[in-house]
């Protein structure tokens, strides 16, 4: 992949080492018993299966930690790109160089590759239940705060594709925005008028209001919380409209019945629990001799 989102892993990096090292930029055990010039070899090891993303971050945090310390940054040795299924025992990157940034660096890496890795690995298992029936598993907006960038990356990694990154690049008409509005066709008209531009996409709950965001416009359109026969009665419905339609399913979906919903012609699933939901992949970082 090579779409690593750099920039956001700088800042979030930042903040992480913030958070660790504290004001003053300092790791207290490893300062007072690791002599400034010792230089070591550290492998970053799965400890259990799963995918890995997040590769790029080892060298981010590396080189930031040597900044704050005035030592030369260690240098990185990335063995399994992102999108790689891993086992445990797999040793996924070897860092060498000073042994208190390696050490300093250590948790602020983990915590990014193992969560990352997650994603992936969590969107892996939702992809590869799709396999073959033309849907594809789509991401929400349901992210950790500071980390949306690199957990849709993740999802990348695993397969999967991001929707909207936030509430100024797609506009989703859901029923609070319905209710102000007054209806369905209005408040197509009013984002329409207002945001030309700007792809629009109406959530129903039913055939029949399927129909009316499709009279008043809409071509991408997501059926919440619909049972499976409900849900296939709607894709029908829309695809005998006459102009194609983009049709997302979501709510209520699990690896048992993604299946179903996949067979009823929908376009998209879409699983808010890749990001709000995903165990982390176990990744240790260890020196060796």
């Amino acid at each position: 992949m090579n779409d690593f989102p750099d920039q956001a892993a700088r800042e979030l990096v930042t903040v992480a080492l913030r958070e660790d090292l504290g004001p003053d930029g300092r790791d207290v055990t490893t300062l007072a018993t690791i002599p400034e010039d010792q230089v070591r070899v550290g492998e970053i090891v799965a400890r259990g299966p799963g995918v890995v993303a997040g590769g790029p971050v080892i060298a981010i945090v590396l080189e930031s930690v040597a900044g704050l310390v005035a030592a030369s940054a260690p240098k990185v040795e990335v063995f399994l790109a992102d999108g790689t299924r891993i086992a445990r025992g797999d040793v996924i990157a070897r860092v060498e160089g000073p042994t208190r940034v390696i050490l300093m660096a250590e948790r602020t890496i983990l915590n990014i590759l193992s969560r990352l890795s997650g994603v992936a690995s969590h969107t892996r298992r939702w992809a590869d239940a799709l396999e073959g029936t033309g849907t594809t598993v789509l991401d929400t907006r349901k992210t950790t705060p500071g980390m949306r960038l690199l957990e849709k990356y993740a999802v990348r990694a695993g397969g999967g594709t991001n929707k909207r990154l936030g509430l100024y690049d797609v506009a989703m008409i859901k029923d609070n925005h319905k209710l102000a509005a007054g209806s369905v066709a209005e408040a197509y008209r009013l984002v329409h008028e207002k945001f030309p531009d700007v792809v629009i996409q109406v959530e129903v709950e039913t055939p029949a209001e399927a129909q009316e965001a499709y009279d008043a416009g809409a071509r991408f359109i997501m059926c919440d919380n619909m049972p499976v026969p409900v849900l296939r009665e709607t894709v029908e419905l829309l695809r005998g409209l006459g102009e194609p339609v983009e049709i997302e399913a979501t709510g209520g979906m699990t690896l048992d019945v993604v299946a179903d919903h996949a067979a009823t012609g929908v376009d998209y699933v879409s699983v808010g629990g890749l990001t709000h939901s995903s165990p982390i992949v176990d990744i240790a970082l260890d020196l060796v001799d």
